[in-house]
C-alpha cells in the first residue's frame, strides 16, 4: 500500500515518519528527492536555469535567490513545481523497488493535496499542530523571524482543509509519547488495510 504522508511546516511530518519508519514502512521523502532532483548536472537544474538564471550559479542551485522569486509570486511558484515534481515522483516511484514484499510505503509529501500527487497513493495520513507550536519549532529549527514562517504557511493547504481530505489524522500537541501512539494506530489500521 502506498501512502501519502503530509502536514504544513512545522506540523511535526518528519517525526511521524520517523515513528513509520521504525514500525516497519518505507519511508521516501519527498523534500530529499527534490534536492536531488535539483543537483548539478541534473535535467532538474538545467530546466531552472533556462527559467531564473539569475537562481543558479555555476551550476549550482543559488536556493535563496529562487526562495525569493518563487515566494513572492505565485505563477514563478507554480512554475518551479511544474519542474520539479514531475522528476521528484519518477525518483519516488524508483524507490519503492527498496519495499520489501507487503511492506507498507510512506510517501512524505509536503504539498501532498496542493499537487495531483494524491492520485499516486491509495490512504493519506495529516499532520496537524497549533499554530503557535508549528511557527515556535520552526523557528527554533531555521533560526528564522516568524514572519517568514508565517508567509510559508500562508502558500500551504490550511490544516483544517487539509484535515477533511486526509483519511487519517494526527493530532501533533501533546508530546511524543501521545505521537507515538497515535502514529501507531495509524500505522496498524493501514498494515491491517494492506493484507490481500
Amino acid at each position: 500500500m502506498r501512502v501519502g504522508l503530509t502536514g504544513g511546516i512545522g506540523s511535526g511530518k518528519s517525526a511521524v515518519a520517523e515513528i513509520f519508519s521504525e514500525l516497519g514502512a518505507l519511508t521516501i521523502d519527498t523534500d530529499l528527492l527534490a534536492r536531488e532532483a535539483v543537483t548539478r548536472g541534473s535535467d532538474g537544474i538545467r530546466e531552472i536555469a533556462m527559467q531564473w538564471p539569475q537562481a543558479v550559479r555555476e551550476g549550482v542551485l543559488d536556493r535563496a535567490a529562487l526562495a525569493e522569486i518563487v515566494f513572492a509570486d505565485p505563477s514563478a511558484r507554480e512554475r518551479l513545481n511544474a519542474i520539479v515534481h514531475p522528476h521528484v515522483r519518477r525518483l519516488a516511484l524508483e524507490r519503492e523497488r527498496f519495499a520489501a514484499p507487503g511492506q507498507l510505503i510512506v510517501h512524505v509529501v509536503p504539498l501532498l493535496f496542493e499537487t495531483d500527487y494524491i492520485e499516486l497513493v491509495d490512504k493519506s495520513v495529516v499532520v496537524i499542530a497549533d499554530d503557535a507550536q508549528r511557527i515556535a519549532r520552526v523557528v527554533a529549527r531555521d533560526l528564522v523571524k516568524e514572519e517568514q514562517v508565517r508567509a510559508r504557511m500562508a502558500t500551504q493547504i490550511s490544516p483544517e482543509k487539509a484535515a477533511l481530505r486526509a483519511d487519517y489524522v494526527i493530532k501533533n500537541d501533546d508530546g511524543v509519547e501521545h505521537l507515538r501512539s497515535a502514529v501507531q494506530r495509524v500505522y496498524q489500521e493501514l498494515v491491517r488495510l494492506s493484507v490481500p
